[in-house]
């Protein structure tokens, strides 16, 4: 299981704040009882979302500003989360994916897959889109970060360039070409 989910609290026993461990931290333990108020099965689900969400925002090393606000957004939209709640779970996020990048990132996905729906995964693969899309550009980085977690998802080809043309106007590899075309 993965330890982002450990540390809201989800896929294991929850310690009471009395049994909290030494080494949880003032932010962890406030993440948990922000999210204690979910049920479980919508906690593992936000967590596991916004997770893959962040995935793609690190995709080139580092979580900028507009990322951050997308994913806020959209934690808070589909995971009927406060805005509090969503930055915390954010910001737990964010610090995952530095401190570990990628060594659970097939776990989460995998996890998702399995507790998601088809129409969940599809509203999912456009919100990475829009997360890699935040600062009006998708690299090549994110683009290939986005097409992983798509075939993890269970899209084929197919599906996922019918996604991804949408998005088309902000894809770097389209903006060089157009470029290449016009001079």
């Amino acid at each position: 299981m993965s330890s982002l989910l450990k540390l809201l609290g989800i896929g294991g026993k929850r310690e009471t704040s009395a049994k909290a461990s030494a080494g949880d931290t003032d932010t962890v333990l406030r993440i948990t009882r922000e999210l204690e108020s979910l049920e479980p099965a919508l906690a593992r689900y936000v967590a596991a979302f916004a997770f893959v969400l962040g995935r793609v925002a690190y995709a080139d090393q580092e979580i900028n500003e507009d990322e951050t606000l997308v994913m806020e957004h959209f934690i808070c939209e589909l995971g009927h989360l406060s805005l509090a709640q969503a930055v915390l779970v954010v910001d737990i996020v964010k610090n995952q994916h530095r401190l570990f990048g990628g060594t659970e990132s097939f776990l989460v996905t995998r996890e998702l897959r399995e507790i998601s729906s088809r129409e969940q995964r599809e509203d999912l693969l456009h919100c990475l889109f829009a997360v890699a899309a935040a600062d009006d550009s998708i690299s090549s980085d994110e683009e290939a970060q986005v097409r992983q977690i798509a075939s993890e998802l269970g899209f084929d080809q197919r599906e996922y360039v019918t996604v991804r043309s949408a998005y088309n106007d902000k894809r770097e590899v389209v903006k060089m070409m157009k470029e290449k075309t016009s001079r």
